[in-house]
């Protein structure tokens, strides 16, 4: 053995304490503005339906439609594979579970929409609109055919139709509550947000209504919608997005982005208005920014390109959106919008595919990293961090199953959770 060293310091105890007094404050600020991941599931889409076309069998109807899509267009394995360049060896794999998903859980996130999906009409009729939903919704929830999220996008905080959205959003959650309560998956959407003020107004009427009916404080939480060029940089020159998210009081759960408002905002030409130009990056990348660190999730546009027609235009459509989702998801852009029921062979195409891909050498690095063996690549613990992250986003969204994910890591999903957000291992202790 060698020689013990000697310890020596030279500050006091005092220094030590003095300091942390002095970043008191700093603590408990970061802990309030950056809790991390909120530990809940992400869909992997939001489906936008009308306020007046949504029905009971909506999310039914939507998962028939996209399999019969398949079966006209790709009805095997081999043929959806060519179709969207996915790799032979994952082809059957991707397909299968497609069609299990489309089966199974076709939609993972509906918005019941009362804004452009709608438009404006006499109050009468979006009254009975709002009611309708709720009910419908309450009735999903309560029979097992609801989607694992599911809510409304009123119209927005401006002066024309505020208190229509106000009124909107009233209607919806009141039917709820006298249905039986607010469900887990319940999930608002507040539209062409401008200014932080507008945030502050919304978490106001959340309150109110909250107060009214004895709910807990923050019960009710909202995705807020970046269509806007002022939500990205406001008139002094900061970011307002950031500024929103505060304004939320934590009630905030998404920053979505929404594709054509925001383009035209900017003057993007209807012909190059899509999610993956510079503007829409630039746009989204200032909100992944905002967003990072505070447990508010960011999620990608949509296509208005819609898989319709002869099979040749389908096929057309189907390489476009699987491009446009893939490469969000490189981006860490985990959800995006889809706008018709044969999207969704595609985006759970693209969504397979990406977590398929990577899964052995995600899981070899993780084991590897749990297990101090080393390798050939040095990862730290916010790489294990993404890597459990990884393998979870796959599991919830059934890419992956969590026996072959433990079978290659060698870990339970009590661990990935503990690995990848301490606010995700905490909600599932005691889960099997």
């Amino acid at each position: 053995m060698g020689q013990q060293e000697q310890v020596a310091t030279s500050l006091a105890g005092a220094v030590g304490a003095e300091i942390g007094a002095s970043l008191a404050a700093v603590d408990a600020e970061l802990a309030r503005r950056y809790p991390g991941d909120p530990g809940t599931r992400q869909p992997v889409h939001t489906v936008y339906v009308p306020g007046d076309v949504f029905a009971s069998d909506t999310i039914r109807s939507w998962g028939d439609r996209a399999l019969d899509a398949l079966d006209e267009h790709a009805p095997d394995a081999e043929s959806f594979a060519a179709v969207l360049g996915i790799p032979d060896e994952l082809a059957a794999p991707v397909h299968d579970r497609v069609r299990a998903k489309l089966e199974r859980e076709p939609v993972e996130d509906l918005r019941i929409d009362f804004e452009d999906g709608y438009g404006n009409r006499p109050d009468a009729e979006e009254d009975e609109a709002a009611a309708r939903a709720a009910r419908l919704v309450s009735e999903a929830y309560a029979n097992g055919a609801a989607a694992p999220y599911m809510g409304i996008r009123m119209k927005c905080m401006e002066a024309a139709v505020r208190d229509r959205a106000i009124r909107t959003a009233d209607i919806f959650l009141t039917g709820l509550m006298r249905a039986g309560g607010l469900p887990d998956g319940l999930v608002l959407t507040l539209p062409k947000v401008t200014y932080p003020e507008q945030v502050t107004a919304f978490v106001r009427l959340l309150q109110a209504f909250e107060e009214a009916h004895g709910l807990p404080a923050g019960r009710l939480g909202f995705e807020i919608q970046i269509e806007t060029s002022q939500s990205i940089l406001a008139a002094d020159g900061t970011a307002a997005v950031a500024r929103m998210i505060d304004a939320a009081r934590g009630r905030a759960t998404g920053l979505h982005y929404g594709t054509f408002d925001y383009s035209a905002c900017v003057g993007v030409g209807a012909a190059h208005q899509a999610s993956d130009h510079p503007a829409a990056d630039h746009a989204k990348a200032v909100m992944q920014v905002a967003a990072a660190g505070t447990g508010v999730r960011v999620c990608d546009g949509s296509t208005n390109v819609l898989p319709v027609g002869p099979t040749h235009r389908v096929h057309e459509a189907w390489r476009l959106h699987h491009r446009l989702t893939r490469r969000a998801l490189v981006r860490a852009y985990y959800q995006g919008w889809d706008m018709h029921p044969g999207h969704l062979p595609t985006r759970y195409a693209a969504v397979y595919t990406f977590y398929r891909e990577g899964l052995d050498q995600a899981a070899e690095r993780l084991a590897a990293y749990v297990a101090e063996a080393g390798g050939d690549v040095m990862d730290e613990p916010a790489t294990a961090k993404a890597l459990s992250g990884y393998l979870l986003r796959g599991i919830d969204c059934g890419a992956l199953d969590g026996a072959e994910v433990a079978r290659l890591t060698g870990l339970a999903r009590t661990d990935l959770d503990a690995l990848a957000s301490p606010r995700r291992a905490e909600l599932t202790v005691g889960r099997v």
